[in-house]
This record gives C-alpha cells, sequence and structure tokens, in this order.
C-alpha cells in the first residue's frame, strides 16, 4: 500500500503512530474534508473554540482575492508601510515608514512569511482602515458559515492593553470554521494554489521563507498556512493531493511545528486509504450540525509550549466524548499511520519563539 510512498512520508506517518499515543488529552481539535465535496472524513473536537493565530492571514488573503476579482483591487497595485503597520511584531516583511510594496508580493509575503505588517497594509487599503477591515472579515465569516468565528485583527495577534496584558477581545475560531474558509479559497480562487505551495520567496537579497513543514516533508503537499501563538499552540491549514484527489487537514494547538506537521500527515494517509465508495457515506461540512459549545472558552496552550507549565481546562472545555460524532462513513478512530523504517529522525524543529508574557514577545510566526 505504501510503496509509492517516499522515506520521509513514511517517517512522518510512523512518528505519528507514536505521537497519537503519547499525546492524549493534550492533543488539540482536528478535521479533516475533501474540498470538491465538502465530506467530512475526519473530525475530533471540531466545534471547540480555538485561538487561530496567523490562521487568521487566511481570511485576510480572502477578502485580499475577493477585491482583486471585483476589481477593487489590483496586483500591480501599492501598499504603503504606515505607523500602524511598522509596530507589529514578527514575522514581518519590515519595511521602512512610508516604502510602498506591490498587491503582488504583498501576498507571497502574507502567505509564505507570515507577515504581520503586510496584513495591516492589505488591510488599510482595501478597507480603509483596520477596523473598518475586521468589520468585513467577521460579515464575510458570517456569510460563509463560520458561526463560532470573530476576528479582531488582520494578523492574528494577541490584543493586549497598555499595561500588557490580554484584553478580554480576543480571536476565536473552529478547526469546523477553517475547513469552510479554506476550502471556499481553493473552490472559489484556485489560481492563488501555487502561491500557498512555495516554500520561500526571494526579494531582492532577501529570502522569505515559510514556516508550513509538511510542504517539504509529506509527498503531495500543496499548501496552505500555519499559525502560531503561545496561547494558541502550533496550528495548519494543509492541503495535499493524490490521484487528483485533494484533501484539507485542520489541526490546532499542537506542542510544537514538528507536532503540526506529522499529526497533518497522519490525518492526510487516514483520508487517503478511504474508498471512494466509503467516503461518499461520511456528512458534509453543509449538513453536519455544529455541535453547541456553549459558555466554552479556548485553552490557553502558553503553559505547554512555552514554558512547561500545563494549561487549565475548565469543565465546559474538556470534551464530553473522545471525538466529535459526523456520521456514518466519518471515522473518528485516530487516524492510521505507517510504520516507520528503522531510521532515526532528525529532531522536530525548535519552537519559533520563546516563552511569552509580554506583548513583545508573543508575537505569530506562522
Amino acid at each position: 500500500m505504501y510503496a509509492s510512498l517516499s522515506k520521509k512520508t513514511l517517517i512522518l506517518c510512523g512518528m505519528a503512530a507514536f505521537l497519537f499515543g503519547a499525546q492524549g488529552a493534550v492533543a488539540g481539535p482536528a478535521l479533516l474534508t475533501e474540498p470538491a465535496t465538502g465530506l467530512v472524513l475526519y473530525a475530533e473536537d471540531a466545534d471547540l473554540p480555538w485561538r487561530p493565530a496567523s490562521l487568521t492571514k487566511l481570511m485576510t488573503a480572502y477578502l485580499t482575492f475577493e477585491a482583486i476579482r471585483d476589481g477593487r483591487l489590483s496586483p500591480e497595485d501599492m501598499l504603503t508601510s504606515t505607523a500602524l503597520s511598522r509596530s507589529q511584531p514578527p514575522s514581518k516583511f519590515g519595511l521602512p515608514l512610508g516604502a510602498q510594496i506591490k498587491v503582488d508580493l504583498a501576498i507571497k509575503a502574507l502567505i509564505v512569511k507570515s507577515a504581520n505588517d503586510v496584513a495591516i497594509m492589505l488591510a488599510e487599503k482595501i478597507g480603509g482602515s483596520s477596523e473598518a477591515f475586521v468589520d468585513q472579515m467577521n460579515r464575510t465569516a458570517k456569510r460563509l458559515g463560520m458561526t463560532n468565528t470573530k476576528f479582531v485583527n488582520p494578523n492574528g495577534l494577541p490584543q493586549f492593553n497598555p499595561d500588557g496584558t490580554e484584553t478580554p477581545e480576543q480571536a476565536v475560531t473552529t478547526a469546523r470554521d477553517m475547513a469552510l474558509l479554506s476550502n471556499m479559497i481553493l473552490k472559489e480562487f484556485p489560481q492563488y494554489a501555487p502561491i500557498f505551495s512555495m516554500t520561500e520567496v526571494r526579494v531582492g537579497k532577501r529570502l522569505l521563507t515559510s514556516h508550513n513543514g509538511i510542504l517539504k516533508s509529506y509527498d503531495g503537499a500543496d499548501g496552505m498556512k500555519t499559525g502560531f501563538v503561545c496561547a494558541a499552540g502550533y496550528n495548519v491549514v494543509a492541503s495535499a493531493t493524490r490521484n487528483g484527489r485533494q484533501l484539507v487537514a485542520v489541526v490546532l494547538g499542537e506542542r510544537s511545528s514538528g507536532a503540526r506537521t506529522i499529526r497533518a500527515a497522519a490525518l492526510f494517509e487516514h483520508g487517503f486509504e478511504i474508498y471512494p465508495w466509503k467516503a461518499v457515506l461520511a456528512p458534509t461540512l453543509a449538513t453536519w450540525p455544529v455541535e453547541t459549545q456553549e459558555g466554552a472558552q479556548p485553552a490557553d496552550m502558553r503553559g505547554i509550549v512555552c514554558s512547561g507549565r500545563k494549561p487549565t481546562l475548565s469543565a465546559k472545555q474538556k470534551p464530553k466524548r473522545p471525538a466529535s460524532q459526523p456520521g456514518h462513513g466519518a471515522s473518528t478512530a485516530k487516524p492510521k499511520a505507517a510504520h516507520a523504517p528503522s531510521e532515526k529522525k532528525k529532531p522536530a524543529p525548535k519552537a519559533a519563539h520563546p516563552a511569552a508574557a509580554s506583548p513583545a514577545a508573543a508575537r505569530t510566526n506562522g
């Protein structure tokens, strides 16, 4: 069955078997869908609220693509670095105040580099202000059926008070909602797929590199976007295609960039193993009822990913059952994975930044 898979994919999937056995309740929400049909092939806590971090930029990208399609924006238009965009912490493009960048390059910096400053520049250009753009983001989320998502800025950074404490107003989403958005991007704007698959972008002498490890470690991986802040853990929306069939995996709240890559790879292996006749019995994102999470708040992953302390989960945050029940044909068992060959695996990539407890340190590196 795995004869056509590369050694790197086999190693990833073998590691996934160990990872799933060891992480237990620490694992965050996950969802696997087929964009062409909307079928849900795997779901675990898909409606549990979670911080999106830089997955927020998928909505910023979607609205940018819409603006270009509708003639309100051109890839040749120039964006100007402002005081607000300059004030954003890394990951960033780092333009001086007043410097300009073409929209075409800005889109690549947004998706590949996960540039926080570029997200603000696009928002100001399209919406007139960052605040007005956020209103557009939330209206669009509602239109797309993202019923449990709220955005507070265009880049996914945490919101802070002047004293350094987090404000009560923070972005929130779910694995289901991120799948809805990602599937819509792939369906409505397939022409941008090559950008989501880029691992690097050269700008003069600079090389902007992607944080999306699955692009280089899983055969068939072709997108999309990562996200990280300490409170969210390591998130990823990933796409992969095999034999003409594309799947999208959403993984939220992993403990490292390597762990999110491994879990996404295991989800893909699970999905590609499902025979078409069995997959058609699965529910779709449109027909699968949303599981109410009344009173639930996003888990705080800082204790796990940034300081070694375990996060505190309220009773309402703890799932009442091992996994969401998407319906007939959609698996709720742990994704199957190939056994790894007897080789040593390189250590997982280091965390993007050290523990953060202040605005300066709470950056999102994708």
